[in-house]
């Protein structure tokens, strides 16, 4: 338990799932956790649901907090952190997961030297299922990262990686959800264009892709040794896998993967009031 006073600012749906995770888990009592957010109908919902502290502006609030969570999107960064700077004290662990930003730059903008733990989870952290990567910046210690670990914990599994992969992380499984919702949707559309009933093919689908995602994790093998053992000689799967190969399915997949990472990079430098065609 880590029984921290911890400050969410943001209640979408990525705060609203952390917010869920960290009391379920018990690591620190309603009590001890205010939401900020500017949407008030939104707050009335939480505190119902959860039993936690609100407020509509952070600057009245971050000098109880020791955890302060940044769940705001990249546009609303600075006016976020300009507004509630003057109250924050050195001491602070800031762990964001605002998308594409440097760690260094929060601390910087804050400036009080704070620790910056940078996380990138996924949609997944709903249902307690994300993918997320978390890297220290700043001042950041072991001690920082296994507060955020224990956090982001709460909703998933977690990797510690270097900052200069976190775009990379971004790219793969921050955005990685959309691309397999595209692909269950996609068979679904085929096993309709085949005669199946809509529902029946929707539910062969996700069940496909949650059996072949958890046969790859709890198998440990690599995914085209599994693949294999699926691809008959002259059967139908061969001749599946041909045709997307052919039609590119590989290379778009790759490619999306390094346009989401651009994407998180651009979004760092606009941040940062820098030219976002520069690389």
């Amino acid at each position: 338990m880590l029984n921290k006073k911890i400050v969410l600012i943001g209640g979408g749906n990525m705060g609203h799932s952390l917010l869920r995770g960290i009391l379920k888990a018990g690591l620190t009592p309603p009590e001890n956790f205010t939401v900020v957010d500017i949407h008030e109908g939104k707050l009335a919902a939480v505190k119902e649901e959860f039993g936690v502290h609100t407020a509509t502006e952070a600057a009245g609030v971050i000098p109880g907090a020791e955890v302060v969570i940044l769940a705001v999107k990249p546009y609303t960064l600075n006016d976020v952190i300009d507004g509630f700077s003057a109250g924050a004290s050195s001491e602070q662990l800031f762990i964001s997961i605002v998308a594409g930003v440097r760690g260094g730059y929060i601390s910087s903008r804050i400036g009080k030297d704070n620790p910056v733990v940078r996380c990138m989870p996924n949609i997944a952290a709903t249902v307690d299922a994300a993918a997320s990567a978390i890297c220290a910046c700043s001042s950041a210690t072991a001690e920082h990262l296994e507060i955020a670990e224990t956090i982001l914990g709460a909703v998933g599994e977690v990797v510690q990686v270097e900052e200069h992969h976190m775009d990379a992380v971004t790219g793969l499984s921050g955005s990685g959800p959309a691309y397999i919702y595209m692909v269950i949707e996609a068979l679904c559309d085929g096993g309709v264009k085949m005669g199946l009933p809509r529902d029946v093919a929707m539910k062969l689908a996700t069940q496909t892709v949650v059996g072949a995602s958890r046969l790859v994790k709890e198998s440990g093998e690599h995914p085209a040794t599994l693949r294999d053992r699926v691809t008959t000689p002259g059967g139908t799967t061969i001749a599946a896998v041909h045709e997307l190969e052919e039609r590119g399915l590989r290379a778009m997949l790759i490619s999306a993967v390094v346009t989401a990472t651009e994407q998180s990079k651009a979004l760092d430098r606009e941040t940062r009031g820098e030219d976002s065609s520069k690389g």
